[in-house]
């Protein structure tokens, strides 16, 4: 026994152990194992089976099933059985259940934690006060929704099955922000859990049949890579929701890839955590210890990279040091842990050999003098580390460990500090600590990632959306953004499918030609110039009766590459306000109302009725006002999760998109898709209708006597498909529309795993682009921004 005066010496934590009597009885009571929960109940075990081991000293604490592929043939099943009579029920019927999830997660607060910590090695105090109350508040927050999902989601229904696969890092947390939306919206759930920490799940779906959730809305199978690729791939699911490593992220993208199915993907990060000069350094250590040690550094918006201004970071790093030696790591269920187990002996593995390769590459590693002890204490342990001196381009500053390790280097200047922040492929979420506010969100606007956190880190809110940009996947999980992931316009799923393109005519000479006049070869548009074909090839565009009606430049990758440059140095654009935006599009509505005769005409010539064409230009000209009209008021929003901090949803241009035009209307599709996107801030790499150019190449002549800028709109034509492959591919497009065929769909979505560009593509369906509800609207504001949360203290 201790004495009082030796305590007060050392300060030292008594032993303070959480029971986990009550989870060791629930587990006893399922020693024979687990099955899936599949229609409402749970399957025998059999066929094939995996251990699940407590990370903090390898006891084995069940035996769950693999689901192979029948027995997520029979998951969906039952998930599609569910749907029509879950979808159908009243907005406060789903809201009822939904919440009734909510106050039995609340009831069972206790034995989750216990079960989550027993299950993944994080710590009792993480579970018991971070992980399970925002679990329970998640499913609060979506009761709301499904209250009021009808009358805030006009013309929006359930996108239908919804497959989901989660991590093991936050178990249960991840179901939470998957689940909870899903069910708001009307759509029924097949979730995998992860291999490693399966229990927690299991748990929730004893917790659904508690609580009395219809059979078959939520079912629950185990198991590893083989379970969620048959999930990914299977027919009946209509959504497709996964967080995980970028590596699997961009598989999913290629399995799914032209099936029709939506997709959100949550993955990697390389989080950097900026630190000026002027900053509280005693708080950003503190936050520090947040960042990179909370849960093991096994969180994929981890602070793993400092950024230190030069004049501060010795200091920083000497107080950053001493508080590391007085963290604490071991069992835990000890509540007076700061840190417990990573996940499994092949996490350690990972860890341990990339801190490796930092060592080889000059990085100066720095433990604590306790660090060996843990290293060799039976359990999945590993210290908390520090690398100073580490380059920019080194393997610590630039992959992902998801473990306990932070990486320092140095900045000058504030401008220094962004590129820092930016030089990564990945943009998931960012930290940012100084006492001068205007110099935070300054750098806050500039850094290239999904969540900000302004002197703060890792806060998370089911009110706060949350996802990333670039590598760090697309989507939206949280909040009025994270909804709209679950919901798809009521009257796609009743549209018919447009019959695929012919291929273009061969640019060859064309006998008995009754062209009057000099013949006309249109150019393309880049740069605010006239541009020839890099290639110099063209083809022949034909009108009414197959009258031969111009040439038209055959585009390249070498023209879609000028386009993308040209549009990169246009960047004056996104920076305007949106009233200045505004009147340059109303200048543009105005001047193709002056010339709507010459128009009509041209689309007469492709092929168009007299009224037809006079009615499709009266069209594109509101349509352009429309826009126009919203360049200054499609804002984001300020929430509250917490009485000292807001949140700032925030709508940012992708900057540069590539659209693809349909052959369908040919004018007012294209002034349908580049309007809404340069009105909010954008500057677009367009291919216009393939057969029918010459409308959208006509309008490069409005564009020049609008004051639009050079490089806002660059118009290359030629071979839709050929282009949109190029477009999918290229690194500095940051997002995509295709409207074409299904098979161009296939194309450019799998083509889009290798830079994980956001695809909006229409996947062969007609659309009305004379219809307001499906040719203009929301719908088309919301794709061209993405939305980035800014957490920012408020108040004292």
């Amino acid at each position: 026994m201790n004495e009082i005066r030796d305590i007060l010496n050392t300060m030292d934590y008594g032993p303070a152990p959480e029971d986990d009597k009550e989870v060791r009885a629930w587990l006893a009571n399922h020693k024979d194992g687990f099955g899936h929960f599949i229609g409402g109940s749970f399957t025998k075990l059999g066929g094939n089976t995996f251990e699940v081991h407590n990370p903090a000293n390898g006891e084995t604490l069940a035996r769950v099933a693999i689901a192979n592929a029948e027995d997520v043939d029979r998951a969906v099943g039952e998930a599609a059985k569910a749907q029509k009579k879950w979808q159908a029920l009243s907005g406060n019927k789903r809201a009822r259940h939904v919440y009734a999830l909510a106050r039995h997660i609340q009831k069972h607060a206790r034995f989750l934690a216990v079960l989550e910590t027993l299950d993944n090695g994080k710590t009792i105090r993480e579970t018991r006060d971070i992980d399970i109350p925002l679990v329970a508040r998640h499913f609060y927050h979506h009761a709301g929704w499904a209250e009021l999902c009808e009358t805030e989601f006009p013309g929006y229904e359930a996108a239908g099955v919804c497959g989901q696969i989660i991590p093991w890092n936050f178990p249960l947390l991840m179901l939470a922000w998957k689940v909870a939306p899903a069910l708001a919206a009307g759509c029924t759930v097949v979730l995998k859990s992860a291999e490693h920490t399966p229990l927690t799940a299991i748990a929730f779906a004893e917790i659904c049949t508690e609580a009395g959730l219809p059979a078959g809305v939520f079912n629950l199978v185990n198991g590893a890579g083989e379970t969620g690729a048959a999930l990914a791939g299977h027919d009946g699911i209509a959504k497709l929701a996964f967080t995980g490593s970028t590596e699997v992220g961009r598989v999913l993208r290629r399995q799914t890839a032209g099936s029709g199915k939506k997709l959100s993907l949550e993955l990697g990060g390389k989080s950097p955590f900026i630190v000026f000069e002027n900053a509280d350094i005693d708080a950003a250590v503190e936050g520090v210890v947040d960042a990179i040690w909370f849960n093991q550094g096994e969180v994929c918006c981890a602070g793993s990279r400092a950024i230190v201004q030069e004049g501060i970071a010795d200091r920083f790093h000497d107080k950053l040091r001493a508080r590391m030696e007085k963290l604490r790591v071991g069992n835990p269920l000890d509540k007076s842990m700061d840190m417990g187990a990573v996940v499994a002996p092949v996490q350690i593995r990972e860890i341990t050999a990339k801190v490796e390769a930092g060592i080889a590459e000059g990085g100066s590693m720095w433990q604590p003098s306790w660090a060996r002890t843990v290293s060799n204490a039976d359990g999945c342990f590993f210290p908390p580390t520090l690398f100073t001196g580490v380059a920019p381009s080194s393997t610590l500053a630039q992959e992902e460990i998801f473990g306990p390790v932070l990486a320092s280097m140095t900045f000058r200047t504030p401008g220094e500090a962004v590129q820092l922040a930016n030089n990564s492929r990945y943009g998931l979420a960012a930290s940012v600590w100084s006492q001068n506010l205007d110099e935070a969100f300054d750098a806050a606007r500039q850094i290239k990632s999904g969540i900000v956190w302004i002197n703060a880190t890792n806060l998370f809110d089911a009110s706060a959306g949350f996802g990333g940009y670039k590598e760090s996947g697309f989507g939206r999980e949280g909040g009025r953004e994270g909804m709209r992931e679950y919901l798809v316009p009521s009257w796609q799923k009743k549209a018919k499918l447009l019959p695929e393109s012919e291929p273009l005519a061969a640019p060859v000479p064309v006998p008995g030609g009754d062209a009057p006049g000099l013949d006309r070869t249109v150019k393309m548009y880049i740069a605010g110039k006239q541009a020839r074909p890099d290639s110099g090839y063209s083809y022949p565009v034909t009108g009414k009766n197959g009258r031969h009606l111009a040439e038209v430049g055959l585009g390249s990758r070498k023209d879609i590459r000028n386009a993308v440059e040209a549009a990169h140095k246009a960047s004056a654009w996104s920076a305007m306000t949106g009233h200045q935006r505004a009147q340059v599009l109303y200048f543009l509505a105005e001047n193709l109302e002056l010339r709507s005769a010459e128009f009509a005409a041209r689309l007469a010539d492709a092929g168009a009725s007299a009224s037809a064409a006079k009615r499709e230009v009266e069209a594109s000209v509101a349509r352009i006002m429309h826009y126009a009209a919203w360049a200054d008021k499609y804002d984001g929003a300020v929430r509250a999760p917490d009485k000292r901090m807001l949140t700032l949803a925030l709508n940012e241009p992708w900057d540069v998109m590539g659209i693809s035009c349909p052959d369908e209307a040919p004018l007012l599709a294209f002034v349908s898709l580049v309007l809404p996107a340069i009105a909010m801030g954008n500057r677009v790499v367009v291919t216009p209708s393939p057969r029918q150019p010459l409308p959208a190449l006509d309008f490069y002549q409005v564009l020049d006597t609008s004051d639009v800028p050079g490089g806002v709109v660059n118009i290359v034509t030629g071979d839709r498909d050929t282009l949109a492959d190029t477009m999918a591919k290229h690194d500095d497009i940051a997002a995509l529309w295709y409207f074409g065929g299904q098979a161009g769909t296939a194309l450019v979505e799998r083509e889009s795993a290798g830079n994980l560009k956001p695809v909006w593509a229409s996947n062969g369906k007609a659309r009305n682009w004379s219809d307001p509800v499906q040719g203009q609207g929301e719908e088309f504001l919301f794709r061209a921004v993405r939305i980035k949360t800014i957490w920012t203290p408020f108040g004292v």
